[in-house]
């Protein structure tokens, strides 16, 4: 399995105060299905699978204070070199790399903006083995009121190549990794600026987009499960998205690929 370039999204998962309640959410409207738990020395983790390759995980919540949330990791080749640089760049390190037993090293950051990501610096453990099609991953936006600064720190960090872009008026920005020619063909992040249109209390966070064939059904389908639309289905010029939430309150979107 190729590896992944440095600062790539490689990996999801959900902090959850109920795993057992998200494996059957995410099993009726993703078609998931779970491994074992982990075990606690894992704290719980359980992964999922969509015919059989692994697309995400799900984990308890180690503390009831901490949100409940899907959790963007971007690859690192060598996690602690990766946190030096985030804290020379203007970051926070909020959890330092440690090994995860054989599976790689994980950390925890957060950029000038206040936006919270992962590190994961793989061992026998990879990433995503499905990603890109029907109920896996496909992309990721950072939404940020500090536009500037963070441009600055991704660029330092990850050395990501931006693209600017205004689709209906709407300031965005793709990055592609270094090297690469900027553009929707390379791109591997969004960033969006959290403007007087978003309610005030929102924080800077990532976004984790996963594909469905249909988004409208899958809407349906979430809604059905308890999960709550924070924005109903529209039209973009990538596809038809939806902003919700799962019954436990984790964030992400939904996206169908347009024809």
């Amino acid at each position: 399995m190729a590896a992944f370039a440095e600062g790539t999204p490689c990996w999801v998962d959900a902090s959850l105060p109920d795993v057992e309640a998200g494996k059957r959410f995410y099993g009726e409207l993703f078609e998931w299905t779970f491994g074992d738990s982990a075990g606690p020395e894992y704290g719980g983790y359980t992964q999922a699978y969509c015919e059989g390759r692994n697309v995400a995980a799900l984990a308890p919540k180690p503390d009831g204070r901490m949100p409940t949330v899907w959790n963007v990791y971007l690859a690192a080749k060598d996690a602690r070199a990766t946190a030096a640089r985030i804290r020379a760049a203007g970051g926070q390190v909020i959890m330092d790399p440690m090994p995860v037993g054989p599976y790689g090293s994980v950390a925890l950051a957060a950029d000038p903006g206040g936006a919270v990501f992962g590190l994961w610096e793989p061992g026998t453990h990879h990433g995503f083995e499905r990603h890109g099609e029907s109920f896996s991953y496909c992309w990721t936006e950072l939404y940020t009121r500090d536009r500037d600064a963070v441009d600055t720190f991704y660029a330092q960090v990850f050395g990501y190549v931006p693209q600017d872009r205004d689709d209906a008026g709407i300031e965005y920005r793709t990055w592609s990794p270094p090297g690469a020619k900027p553009g929707p063909d390379t791109a591997i992040v969004g960033r969006s600026v959290i403007t007087d249109a978003f309610p005030e209390a929102m924080p800077a966070h990532f976004l984790a987009y996963f594909a469905v064939p249909d988004c409208d059904r899958s809407v349906a389908t979430l809604r059905r499960l308890g999960g709550r639309v924070s924005a109903d289905p529209f039209d973009t010029p990538y596809g038809r998205v939806a902003v919700v939430a799962d019954n436990q309150g984790a964030a992400f979107a939904l996206l169908s690929e347009a024809v």
